[in-house]
């Protein structure tokens, strides 16, 4: 089959028997169906490192698929400490690009201090092959990494809102042999058919939102440019679609065209972005959204739909494991648990300071409903020196060079041009935007990339400074050891409920009855 022998959700396997995608995940996949899987985060944050740490355990890593050109490209800059960006291109099935990828960006004991990162090219609609070769060997380096030394499953996660690197992206991590590809912050109603096609060796095509446009334009990518004549097609890895609404799974699940093969249903309590109330926004005293009863999740109605589900957002306790498997769920998901464990991909230096305020109880996370340019909510940690600062965020010049949440719009001339409401203002606003979106928007490419540690450094000298998310309930770290813990730790934690004598973290629990609820934010 197409798909590497596993069949599709609802697929008639035998005369007269129907078989669920949870029956089929369980009977039929590499792997059982995972009790906890690590939320994949940030750009760097859910490393190679963190997903082979948590697949160690046989549960379900995760690597961040956002921006991978680029820390693949800036990590070979630093000279590739370790050389393990090296030993995956090793391996990676297209030689030529791999040693082509080397010379232009490898620097033997890397760039002087101080020194700007060569960039890669930037996301568009016309064809760029480099560009697709650039996308594709950095997500089978951070692929092929995590898989290494241990038998468990490895996903990869990526944002809706990326359109342009989904496909080149994807196909790279299937030819390292990717288990799971998640995928939240929009609708992602055209992947299942997207690894149908890249798993038969068929060109794929996927509908890129144009702003003003009366329809999607369409790009299509065809695996055959990045493949190696003769060799096999990559195996389908399974499709999780992560959503906020029942009524958004029972869409999706309606057709076997855009059926995933499960979902992971995020309360607004979990990190990075999320869903903003449905309804006219509101605004508590401090300035975050206001969820309300139309924003909780209808899990039964979900469960209804037989394909596998796991909860997240508020449920990184023993007790929330067990609620959800109650519910009917798989299992959970977890972010910030894993997000602050030493195998993070965070800035060291960023991650100990996180964990010494969580220590006092004075680890803050705002849902900030305007700092993202995609215009969806995002969870900030207020952490000194960070653009959570005002002071911060006011210093910065407004810059717009890596890209990744640029918006296609359709200019007057019948054209494509990119814009975003991070770049400066003016700029903005002569691409068609207004001013007013523009207020309170950070520049989250750069941010991210810089809270793991990889920050460009313009040539007037100017670092980039980093912004941190985080999920707003961090109960879980009265459970860890303190100061400091593993990956490891989590899952036990969270499978067998801990060690009975670590020191308590007065840290705020969001309870499950209170996970919609605003929650209240103070300086550090």
């Amino acid at each position: 089959m197409a798909n590497g022998g596993r069949y599709r959700p609802y697929e008639i396997r035998g005369k007269g028997v129907w078989v669920t995608a949870a029956q089929q995940l369980g009977e039929t996949g590499r792997h059982a169906l995972p009790r906890i899987i690590q939320g994949g985060m940030g750009v760097g944050v859910s490393n190679w490192r963190l997903a082979r740490a948590v697949a160690a355990t046989g549960q379900l890593g995760v690597v961040s698929g956002v921006a991978l050109d680029t820390l693949m490209t800036r990590r070979l800059q630093l000279g590739d400490p370790g050389g393990h960006v090296r030993r995956a291109l090793a391996a990676y099935p297209r030689r030529q690009a791999a040693e082509r990828i080397l010379e232009r960006y490898y620097v033997p004991g890397g760039i002087p201090e101080g020194r700007p990162f060569r960039p890669v090219p930037r996301l568009g609609l016309r064809p760029n092959p480099w560009r697709d070769e650039l996308q594709a060997a950095g997500n089978f380096v951070e692929v092929w990494l995590a898989k290494q030394g241990h038998d468990g499953p490895i996903g990869v996660n990526y944002l809706e809102k990326i359109q342009l690197a989904t496909p080149a992206s994807v196909y790279g991590a299937m030819l390292a042999g990717v288990d799971y590809v998640l995928m939240g912050a929009g609708i992602p109603s055209e992947i299942p058919a997207l690894l149908d096609a890249l798993a038969a060796g068929r060109p794929a095509r996927l509908s890129i939102t144009v702003a003003g446009a009366d329809a999607p334009h369409v790009i299509t990518f065809d695996p055959s440019r990045l493949a190696v004549p003769g060799a096999p097609p990559p195996l389908r890895p399974r499709f999780l679609a992560i959503v906020s609404a029942a009524v958004l799974a029972v869409h999706l699940s309606r057709n076997p065209a855009t059926r995933p093969d499960g979902f992971v249903l995020e309360t607004p309590v979990a990190g990075g972005h999320s869903a903003p109330p449905r309804g006219r926004m509101r605004l508590s005293e401090t300035g975050e959204p206001v969820y309300g009863p139309r924003d909780r999740i209808d899990v039964a109605k979900v469960a209804a739909l037989g394909l596998p589900f796991w909860l997240a957002g508020g449920y990184a306790t023993p007790q929330g494991l067990a609620e959800a498997l109650a519910a009917g769920a798989a299992g959970i998901q977890v972010g910030t648990a894993f997000a602050l464990c030493r195998e993070s991909g965070l800035g060291e230096h960023i991650r100990r300071r996180l964990l010494r305020l969580a220590g006092r109880g004075a680890l803050h996370v705002r849902n900030d409903p305007s700092s993202s340019p995609t215009g969806f909510p995002f969870k900030v940690a207020r952490l000194a020196g960070t653009l959570s600062e005002e002071r911060v965020y006011a210093a910065r010049p407004r810059l717009c060079d890596l890209g990744y949440l640029r918006t296609p719009y359709l200019k007057p001339d019948g054209d494509v041009g990119y814009r975003c409401p991070a770049e400066p203002v003016d700029l903005f606003v002569r691409k068609g935007g207004s001013a007013e979106e523009t207020a309170g928007r950070h520049c989250l490419c750069n941010a991210l990339t810089a809270t793991a540690g990889l920050g460009q450094t313009r040539q007037d000298g100017y670092a980039e400074p980093p912004l941190v998310t985080l999920g707003q309930d961090l109960g879980f770290l009265a459970h860890l050891p303190a100061p400091d813990y593993g990956a490891a730790d989590v899952v036990a934690y969270l499978l067998r409920g801990g060690t009975p004598d670590v020191p308590a973290v007065p840290n705020p629990t969001v309870r499950r009855s209170d996970a919609l609820a605003p929650q209240p934010a103070s300086p550090i």
